[in-house]
């Protein structure tokens, strides 16, 4: 009788032999993987929403004008005077040093820095000067001569003259106007008629200025912004009998 036998296999064989399956299994997986791989590209970002303006409306593209140059009255006649000491080396309504031996003059209105040839109609003469003052508050004149430029128009004191614009200043644009209703060397006369115009003009205020023949404290009334407006509110002042005689002033 032939007996047949069988080999048993050990443990550890059975362990490596699943151990292998595992790896190949794996290694099959892996394999399948890297063919069918891709490149996985992120969407975009969206781009961040337009924040609209506060306000609901578009932010304007238009430019703010600038304001209109101040007209410039060409012709004017007059009275001219001058002055020199004892305001020499003190400062004018510009701001610059007064100096009696500069070729300039003080106008009421015309703007600082404007140059204007004097025209002397009683001699034929003439010069050039340049504003940097205030004045005069004299009634009658229309332009007050330093010492060098009245000198210089053989002028020892007062004549007749012609104002021509040879060129506008810096400051032709954007002028506040007052008009001078009264102007006293007297403090109290004119903080009495100041008292008067405020009961139905305002702003009113006293400014004083030293020029001519000693400190002045003018009384002026409003703040208009241009030379027509200044105008229109002297006739007012002269119907309800504040004044009789006004000046409208450029006052910066």
């Amino acid at each position: 009788m032939v007996v047949k036998t069988f080999k048993t296999k050990t443990r550890s064989e059975t362990f490596r032999k699943c151990g292998l399956l595992v790896f190949l299994a794996g290694l099959a997986v892996f394999w399948t993987g890297c063919h069918h791989r891709g490149v996985i590209v992120a969407p975009p970002s969206p781009a961040p929403a337009p924040v609209p303006p506060s306000n609901g409306r578009p932010p304007s593209t238009t430019q703010k004008q600038p304001p209109a140059p101040a007209p410039i009255t060409q012709g004017e006649e007059g009275i001219a005077s001058w002055y020199g000491h004892p305001f020499d080396g003190r400062a004018t309504a510009s701001g610059e040093t007064f100096n009696m031996h500069a070729m300039t003059a003080a106008h009421r209105t015309l703007p600082f820095g404007t140059v204007v040839r004097v025209h002397d109609l009683e001699n034929g003469q003439s010069v050039v000067v340049r504003i940097n003052d205030r004045g005069p508050f004299v009634e009658g004149r229309i332009i007050d001569l330093s010492y060098a430029a009245a000198m210089a128009m053989h002028m020892p004191g007062t004549a007749v003259v012609r104002l021509e614009v040879l060129n506008a200043g810096p400051d032709s644009s954007g002028g506040i106007y007052s008009v001078q209703i009264g102007a006293f060397l007297d403090r109290s006369n004119a903080e009495r008629l100041k008292h008067r115009a405020e009961k139905k003009f305002h702003p009113v205020i006293i400014r004083t200025a030293e020029h001519g023949n000693g400190v002045f404290n003018l009384v002026l009334v409003g703040q208009e912004s241009t030379s027509a407006q200044a105008q229109e509110l002297a006739s007012q002042l002269v119907r309800e009998k504040l004044a009789t005689e006004t000046y409208v002033i450029r006052i910066n």
